[in-house]
């Protein structure tokens, strides 16, 4: 964002940012206790938090739930927990589980003996097929479900009970609370022990224990949100069709576009402050997080209007 703001000028209160896939309108932040501020985490708010995640996601018994300051600092150890040298993501998808093992000196090859799947998909948002995760006889097979909370019928956390799968969760997208920066990561005993090992003592907050218990088990909240997000999905699909853009792939947390030249469309929407995200590997794709409001998104289609 402030490097759209450099080069277009405005504020940052002057911009919509529609560039991620987190939701526009966060969970609220309840008061914190002073004491999660001033105490290093305990075991009994880790347990609450776990109970909840374990409740609300539906968790194997016999999986471990291992929290961690967001996942992207699971996804940075995950090249420690098998030995290997192969790796396969299938692309187009989030860079970072690529660029986290190739940095490990991995290479990204067909049928490796790591997989990892997006669960759906960033940015086409399609989901993995289950029969073909479970037929490729991995070593270890990595499912990132952070997108899964807007489509729960999809998730594939059942898989979790199974030796040598991890399921990835985090609060930062369907929550939209990214800054707090908490996740999870779902799997056996044997590799949470070895991932929590790796990860060390108090790796996520007090604040983030507090928070992301009660956001976990605030289901009046996740069942509105999750019906909120999805008609506004509805309704920036009518306004992307309207104005000649097809939509192509997404979830209820962003949508995927097809256009002409999806470069010169962004450059369009930051002249009228409006932040979007294009991709180095295709100059037709251009992907459009959720507008907050009618306000925003009457922004949206009348710059939109404007470009064709």
């Amino acid at each position: 964002m402030n490097a759209a703001i450099d080069q277009y000028g405005g504020g940052a209160a002057d911009w919509i940012d529609l560039s991620t896939g987190i939701n526009p309108n966060p969970y609220p932040i309840p008061e914190i206790p002073h004491k999660f501020w001033y105490t290093l985490p305990d075991t009994h708010p880790t347990e609450k938090l776990l109970n909840a995640a374990r409740k609300l996601w539906n968790v194997p018994s016999d999986a471990t739930i291992v929290p961690a300051s967001g996942v992207s600092a699971i996804i940075a150890m995950l090249p420690q927990l098998v030995n290997g040298a192969k790796f396969e993501i299938q692309n187009p998808t989030y860079n970072e589980f690529a660029a986290s093992f190739t940095e490990q000196g991995w290479k990204n090859t067909p049928n490796a003996p790591v997989q990892i799947r997006v669960h759906p998909n960033n940015p086409d948002g399609l989901v993995s097929d289950r029969t073909d995760i479970e037929n490729q006889h991995s070593h270890l097979t990595i499912i990132d479900e952070s997108f899964c909370d807007v489509c729960p019928h999809e998730s594939l956390i059942d898989l979790a009970s199974k030796p040598n799968y991890i399921i990835l969760k985090g609060t930062g997208k369907f929550w939209g609370l990214a800054g707090m920066r908490l996740g999870f990561a779902i799997t056996s005993p044997t590799l949470a022990e070895k991932l929590q090992s790796y990860l060390g003592p108090w790796n996520i907050s007090g604040p983030a224990q507090f928070i992301g218990a009660q956001a976990l088990s605030d289901i009046k909240w996740i069942t509105q949100t999750r019906e909120e997000l999805h008609s506004i999905t509805r309704k920036l699909d009518v306004v992307l069709t309207q104005n000649n853009l097809s939509v192509i792939g997404g979830t209820d947390l962003f949508r995927l576009v097809e256009c002409d030249d999806a470069k010169a469309l962004q450059s369009h929407l930051c002249r009228h402050q409006i932040l979007t995200r294009v991709f180095p590997y295709s100059k037709n794709w251009i992907r459009f997080g959720l507008p907050a409001n009618a306000d925003d998104l009457s922004r949206v289609q009348a710059a939109l209007e404007a470009y064709t």
